[in-house]
């Protein structure tokens, strides 16, 4: 897994809680990340509106900014609502002095009225922070802001505005549709190299308050923990509809209601620690194991017997072109377009490295299959019976790799005659699909019965006990 991003959110306040910068700092903590604020602004609001606004002094957010960055190492920053040019200004300036590796910002512009919310010389000062940054997510109405256009009132058209948008200013926009009427409420990450898009029907609920904050806050939070800007947009979306059919049942205030924020944290009664979490941790004295055995410690030191290396190959190519026929069953199996998504694209890749591994280390004989190979493989492909139970069994195969390949990071160097092996587990994008395999076990442990989820764990213990026999036997 990767570190815990610490993401800083710069925003105005909500003592109802429901936007600004403590809608962020929920969405943060929801996704995963520690979260951080610095304040532009005091909001006396509740859920019918805005009644009064404190500005404090431009020197005073400085101070803040300062800090924070003095002391913290900032992994990604979320902007909110910047009120005047000078707000705008200071911003950039300490942006530019700190460069944090991630900044999304919502450029908010106008109001849900439609009333345009910054002047002038704010709104230009504004359009020019937007080519410094690493993602917009405006909504429709500042869509066309910023572009100079109409609002637009079909998705073509919205897509078309979007490219207009990343064309001025080099960077990536999250297209949002909410905005739209209709059941369908699609989104799309739209850059130089593309069009993401991601479907999804509308939430009936009158519950939407700080929707569009707390999309961008875990959005940049999945960024800041090795997700691709798509996959990010995958999941956040994923956590925000659980927020929004969650919304009504939290009963705060009788206007424009916030939403759920931690309504993953209530699925699963009795527990406040994730399932993924539970099952890492009892899986610790096998871990141990595996980091004491000869096949690890001699691939850590370089001194692992090449002939062993290759027998090793040679059942993991075996294992993988397995595990690619488990992982297409697991997408047929999976309840959402994104996780039916993420599971075929994971086979693939299990294909892909089953044939280099054969052509760059094994050669074209084929070998036959270990006991040991033989029993793992017939265990994943017994726990298709559940989608659960499936995620399950092939999340160590994704955790154990990532964990290893991460902590032996270290231990790479040019010479060292294993280097692509520990490059390959220790590659950022291996470490975010990890991730996404564990959030998505989660989700399914949460909606899983009382008798589900012991088969997930017996699943999930059982795969840990094959990986070390796997490593054992080679």
């Amino acid at each position: 897994m990767t570190a815990i991003p610490r993401v800083l959110s710069i925003a105005g306040t909500d003592p109802t809680g429901g936007a600004g910068v403590q809608a962020d700092i929920k969405s943060i903590g929801a996704l995963g990340g520690y979260g951080m604020a610095v304040v532009t602004a005091l909001v006396a609001q509740n859920t019918h509106g805005v009644r009064d606004v404190h500005v404090p002094p431009v020197e005073f957010l400085t101070a803040q900014l300062d800090a924070v960055s003095d002391d913290v190492e900032i992994d990604a920053v979320k902007i909110g609502m910047l009120q005047s040019a000078e707000i705008i200004g200071a911003v950039r300036a300490w942006l530019a002095r700190v460069r944090p590796p991630i900044v999304v910002l919502d450029p908010v512009m106008v109001a849900t009225s439609g009333d345009r919310l910054l002047d002038p010389a704010a709104e230009t000062a504004l359009r020019e922070l937007c080519a410094e940054v690493d993602l917009l997510t405006p909504n429709l109405a500042e869509l066309a802001v910023l572009t100079g256009r109409p609002r637009a009132g079909t998705w073509a058209t919205a897509v078309d505005d979007a490219h207009a948008l990343v064309q001025s200013t080099g960077t990536t926009v999250l297209l949002k549709g909410g905005h739209f009427d209709g059941a369908d409420c699609p989104d799309a990450i739209v850059g130089a190299e593309g069009v993401y898009g991601v479907g999804g029907d509308r939430v009936a609920t009158l519950n939407t308050h700080g929707t569009g904050c707390s999309l961008s806050s875990a959005v940049a939070t999945l960024r800041a923990r090795g997700m691709t800007w798509a996959e990010s947009l995958l999941r956040a979306k994923e956590w925000l509809r659980g927020a929004l059919a969650h919304a009504d049942t939290l009963r705060v205030g009788s206007g424009n209601g916030p939403i759920d924020h931690f309504h993953e944290l209530r699925g699963d009664p009795g527990h406040a620690t994730p399932w993924s979490q539970r099952m890492w941790d009892a899986s610790a004295s096998v871990r141990a194991e595996v980091d004491a055995c000869g096949f690890v410690r001699g691939l850590v030191d370089g001194s692992l017997p090449r002939d062993t290396f290759l027998r090793y190959l040679a059942q993991d190519a075996l294992y993988l072109g397995e595990y690619s026929r488990v992982l297409a069953r697991a997408s047929a199996l999976a309840p959402s377009p994104s996780e039916q998504a993420f599971w075929a694209r994971s086979a693939e890749s299990s294909i892909v490295e089953e044939r280099r591994l054969h052509e760059s280390h094994v050669g074209t004989d084929a070998a036959s299959p270990a006991p040991q190979t033989l029993a793992y493989t017939n265990h994943l492909h017994a726990s298709a019976t559940s989608y659960g139970e499936l995620v399950a069994a092939v999340l160590p195969c994704f955790w154990l790799y990532t964990d290893l390949g991460v902590r032996l990071a270290a231990q790479r160097h040019d010479e060292h005659p294993y280097d692509d092996w520990l490059a390959m587990y220790g590659d950022p994008a291996f470490a975010a699909a990890t991730t996404r395999a564990v959030e998505i076990a989660d989700t399914a442990a949460r909606q899983a019965s009382p008798r589900e989820r012991e088969r997930m764990s017996a699943a999930f213990a059982r795969s840990m006990r094959h990986e070390l026999e796997f490593f054992d036997r080679a």
